[in-house]
């Protein structure tokens, strides 16, 4: 079994590879949320009328920071639980889409 953390996961198989780039493409769109949130909410402090919205824009930015590792954590649990050759990928393939045994049809 893979180590956690392992830079080496991320390119281990094409599956491996495929989950990084889902992965990270996920935590790119959560770090811009982040950033939108807080320069949004900095420019609503400017305003007395907005700053109740800029501090619920600072508090949504910080759940987005927060999640952010979260991801990073899902991705490597991720990553060691992915079988590491072509014969165990089919046949968690066909597990996850509800085909073995099947052998009937």
């Amino acid at each position: 079994m893979a180590a956690l953390f392992n830079h080496e996961n991320r390119t281990r198989t094409a599956a491996h590879a495929r989950t990084t780039t889902r992965y990270e493409i996920a935590r790119t769109a959560i770090e811009f949320g982040a950033a939108i949130a807080f320069i949004i909410g900095s420019v609503f402090f400017f305003y007395d009328s907005l700053v109740y919205a800029g501090t619920w824009l600072f508090v949504i930015g910080s759940i987005l920071f927060a999640v952010r590792p979260a991801v990073r954590l899902a991705l490597e649990i991720r990553l060691v639980t992915l079988p590491d050759d072509i014969e165990q990928a089919g046949v968690l393939a066909r597990l996850e889409n509800g085909l073995a045994g099947d052998d009937a049809t």
